[in-house]
């Protein structure tokens, strides 16, 4: 059921998310945890129920990138462990600690903070930085880091975890330094008489490319939503895609040959063309490089844009295709009859990636939630 006044949407299957949850758990077995990533806004699916049901299927917990992200779900009545996987600023201490969220600490000064403003002992993960020079520690630091942390009241190092960068590549050789020097950090950290209960590393492509490093938890992302992380590293277990991308015809004109379609004057008909107007553009997420190259299913059938992705309309070439009216369905992204748009042929089309094409879709646009008890949002 679409909303009224509704003309471009985003169909999110929670049935489909939930089945990927339980792909998940069961790849990585029953003693390793899935700490589900919905940064992001859940790449573009919408957090709130998007959490709800990966908790429902199998996820232990949460992961967020910013403060505001998981007092978003605390409020909605999320109460399963929610982690922030990035930094979390002096002024937003007092947020995690009310809301019972958990920090990744790296710096002494943000530690002792929340030592002081935690009125009960509270756990906390610290990263550290195994080879892609963003946030985290050192791994020289780490021991020492820790160290301090143990002599602060009601600090708990709950987890301690790193991040892979090419695990979704072809070459391994960079992964498996990073777990190299991860562990390493983990027997300094054992030989220091240091046991962190909760390990993890593995995103997406780490949980695909190195089952070793499943350790206690992983951190699936991109894999919750249905896709693979890339062409190189793909899910050796069923996913299903939990979005499709829609919108509708809401016109149809007979141009003449030699008429000039949109911005720029981009594209000349060379001969009669039947157009239809879609009101999706790049102000709703569908990025402007798409112009003059993709296509989009009406009728079952692929249509191709013509001219440039304006804010928030298209034009496309239906010459041919019987029954075009107003008022018709067209997807975006996602299948229509025997034919479907997948995310990775529409980032080939902007130059980008998958993880992309799911979060550029603004919140704007309405999703609409179906399955797991869900009917519309």
């Amino acid at each position: 059921m679409i909303p009224n006044g509704v003309v471009t949407w985003a169909e999110i299957d929670l049935t489909a998310i939930a089945h990927n949850v339980k792909q998940i758990k069961a790849y990585v077995g029953k003693d390793t945890d899935i700490i589900a990533v919905v940064k992001a806004n859940a790449y573009g699916h919408g957090e709130i129920p998007v959490a709800h049901t990966l908790l429902k299927a199998g996820a232990s917990r949460l992961a967020v990138h910013r403060t505001i992200d998981g007092v978003r779900l605390r409020h909605a009545g999320i109460t399963a462990p929610v982690l922030i996987l990035g930094y979390t600023p002096p002024s937003g201490i007092p947020m995690v600690v009310e809301q019972q969220i958990t920090p990744t600490v790296i710096d002494r000064d943000i530690a002792k903070l929340l030592s002081e403003q935690a009125n009960a002992p509270f756990p906390i993960h610290i990263k550290v930085d195994t080879g892609m020079c963003r946030y985290g520690l050192r791994p020289e630091d780490a021991v020492d880091f820790v160290k301090y942390l143990y002599t602060l009241p009601n600090i708990i190092v709950e987890g301690i975890f790193s991040h892979f960068s090419t695990a979704d590549e072809e070459n391994r050789t960079p992964m498996l330094q990073q777990w190299e020097t991860f562990q390493q950090v983990l027997a300094d950290l054992a030989t220091a008489g240091i046991h962190i209960p909760i390990r993890h590393i593995c995103n997406s492509g780490g949980i695909l490319s190195l089952k070793a490093a499943h350790l206690e938890a992983v951190r699936p992302g991109i894999l919750l939503y249905g896709l693979s992380p890339s062409a190189e590293c793909q899910a050796p277990f069923p996913l299903r895609r939990a979005m499709t991308l829609k919108s509708l015809v809401v016109r149809v004109q007979e141009l003449p040959a030699g008429s000039a379609i949109g911005y720029g004057r981009t594209y000349t008909t060379p001969e009669p063309m039947v157009a239809a107007l879609v009101p999706i553009g790049y102000g709703d997420g569908y990025h402007r490089l798409i112009s003059n190259r993709g296509s989009i299913l009406i009728n079952g059938q692929r249509v191709p844009i013509r001219g440039r992705v304006s804010m928030d309309q298209i034009v496309v070439d239906v010459t041919g295709i019987e029954d075009v009216n107003i008022g018709a369905e067209a997807v975006i992204i996602g299948k229509q009859g025997d034919e479907e748009i997948t995310h990775e042929e529409v980032a080939a089309w902007a130059e980008t990636i998958n993880y992309e094409i799911l979060t550029s879709v603004h919140p704007q646009v309405i999703r609409v939630f179906q399955g797991n008890g869900h009917a519309v949002t």
